[in-house]
């Protein structure tokens, strides 16, 4: 069995799935893939098995409804950890994120990183293809994360990540409840709070070429909501403490 699970969530991805899959597997051809899928109305899910039934190296996890981005890899999470996969990866089906960077990912994690993360805002990373506004709010966003987190962390938000399994297999993965791009802040937050050797590694981010964004005003207040709790909550502990 392969030692890498890369896990991939779709919804509504039916134009996409063949190409990000194609390239994965050009990029790591020893790797196994699930794909999960949250019953995709356009076909994505059909799709993906058709693509299995070809490749022994893919699988296909259907979802009954649109449960969010964290629950999507919170089951993703939970079957690599039980069919002990050693290495564990997020990437977007969008085709945003380059699977060409795995392999040099791979390797910070296998030299002793517990979490890589795909990173457009640590020095040599940037945005292709992103309006200024769009540029603007991530960058504050994860500023304003890191503020009040106290994160050492420069993108967050990335949802480009290498996980060793043993600092996935630290966190209780059912007490991560959130959503969207604060999912990603949460589970790495979590970690860094843990003591897991977090490592950034520059990419180039290229807005998605088909489909449709997943992102929504409810994210951002999510985010910004949870946030400012956690950071408030931390301080105060610490305060207590000392």
């Amino acid at each position: 069995m392969a030692d890498v699970l890369v896990i991939l969530p779709t919804y509504n991805e039916l134009e996409s799935l063949p190409s990000i899959l194609g390239r994965l597997r050009q990029s790591l051809p020893e790797a196994d893939v699930l794909v999960v899928d949250d019953s995709s109305p356009d076909g994505t899910g059909r799709l993906a098995d058709s693509l299995a039934a070809e490749d022994p190296g893919i699988a296909v996890l259907h979802r009954s409804e649109k449960g969010g981005l964290g629950r999507a890899y919170r089951a993703g999470f939970a079957h690599a950890l039980a069919a002990g996969y050693d290495y564990v990866i997020e990437i977007d089906a969008d085709g945003s994120h380059d699977p060409a960077e795995l392999p040099p990912m791979l390797d910070l994690a296998k030299a002793g990183a517990h979490l890589v993360i795909g990173s457009r805002w640590t020095p040599g990373g940037r945005v292709l293809n992103w309006p200024w506004v769009r540029q603007a709010i991530s960058r504050t966003g994860n500023r304003y994360s890191r503020w009040a987190l106290q994160s050492a962390v420069a993108d967050l938000t990335s949802g480009f990540r290498v996980f060793g399994a043993d600092a996935l297999r630290s966190l209780d993965l059912d007490a991560v409840s959130s959503q969207g791009y604060c999912f990603q802040i949460e589970v790495a937050w979590r970690l860094e709070q843990g003591g897991w050797r977090i490592v950034e590694h520059p990419i180039v981010f290229v807005e998605r070429a088909a489909g449709h964004s997943k992102m929504h005003l409810g994210i951002v207040i999510e985010a910004l909501l949870r946030v400012t709790i956690w950071g408030a909550a931390s301080r105060a502990s610490k305060r207590r403490r000392t």
